[in-house]
């Protein structure tokens, strides 16, 4: 890109520049993490080794946790690192990267989420005509448009951006490469080139948020008629953890790309960076797999399984030891 030749790196936005205070980032980082790490893998192993839960709902979750996987993969390793190290920079190419794969995952998790929210309004104000509608091959192809869908927005905002030239030196105000604090570096006379790629991917963010809040609206008014306490209940509480995950997501994401750049303080911009970057992450595993029984069943029998497996290989050698002995 044009501007590798004049640019070599960035200098990122540090939380703190007390080194007590960097650790503690750090520690703090690496917690949510793993914590997020483990809960995505385990609801993708969990779903891929079990036979029961292959349904389209289940099938659209697990690719929904390998794309938060890679998400929060992109952005807080190389923050951690920055703390560890007590510095501040990222190369061209890795900013480069990480604007790319940022933009991939969250643009083709927000699609993933549109997909979902139609998969609960077939499965809800269309029973009779779910297993047709959401049957595998339509499955597969739902993701796969997710999929290259977000490939392509993300190629597209990329390139254009980095295409720009860098007149306002290389500090983001940011503890990751973020478009918005990046668009803050270009000239002024170079902006209007990246206005038509802003506008093109906030008309899909909106395009999906309009689906998403139809389909809840009609899915709420084929839930109110249903005449059982207990069906309303089990309706509503197989939308609950999907509508609280995208209420996250749009919220925080609102709050960062529509909110005036100079409004707010760095500090607040670091704070809110980190709820709609992490949050959102961190709660799919938890709203998914703790308030549904077939996953906690899936990861109870894969436990015990591994258990059993462990304690079958720890024996065997004591026992054959046993047996020669006696011989």
């Amino acid at each position: 890109m044009s501007n590798q030749s004049s640019m070599t790196e960035f200098l990122l936005l540090g939380f703190s520049d007390v080194r007590e205070l960097q650790i503690l980032h750090f520690v703090v980082f690496l917690v949510l993490y793993l914590a997020s790490l483990v809960g995505n893998l385990l609801i993708v192993t969990a779903i891929a080794l079990n036979h029961r839960p292959h349904t389209p709902m289940y099938f659209f979750l697990m690719n929904l946790s390998i794309l938060e996987l890679g998400s929060i993969s992109v952005i807080i390793p190389k923050s951690m690192v920055n703390s560890l190290m007590n510095s501040r920079s990222i190369s061209y190419s890795g900013c480069v990267a990480q604007v790319f794969f940022f933009l991939f995952f969250a643009s083709a998790n927000f699609a993933l989420l549109t997909i979902m929210a139609y998969d609960r309004y077939v499965a809800i104000c269309q029973r009779l005509h779910y297993e047709m509608v959401m049957n595998s091959g339509a499955c597969v192809q739902m993701a796969t448009s997710a999929w290259i869908t977000a490939i392509l927005n993300s190629a597209i905002h990329t390139g254009n951006t980095f295409t720009i030239p860098f007149c306002g030196g290389n500090t983001v105000d940011q503890f990751f490469c973020e478009v918005p604090q990046l668009l803050k570096l270009v000239c002024i006379d170079s902006y209007l080139s990246e206005v038509g790629v802003i506008v093109f991917s906030m008309c899909l963010a909106l395009s999906c948020f309009v689906f998403i809040t139809m389909s809840y609206v009609q899915i709420f008014t084929t839930v109110l008629r249903i005449p059982s306490e207990q069906g309303r209940h089990k309706a509503f509480s197989t939308c609950f953890p999907h509508l609280t995950v995208v209420s996250l997501l749009v919220c925080t994401a609102a709050f960062v790309y529509l909110k005036p750049t100079s409004s707010s303080a760095s500090g607040l911009n670091l704070l809110v960076a980190v709820l709609y970057s992490m949050l959102p992450l961190m709660m799919n595993p938890i709203m998914y797999s703790m308030r549904n029984k077939e996953i906690n069943s899936a990861l109870s029998k894969w436990m015990c399984w591994r258990l059993f497996s462990k304690n079958k290989m720890s024996t065997s050698p004591s026992v054959a030891i046993s047996f020669s002995v006696s011989l």
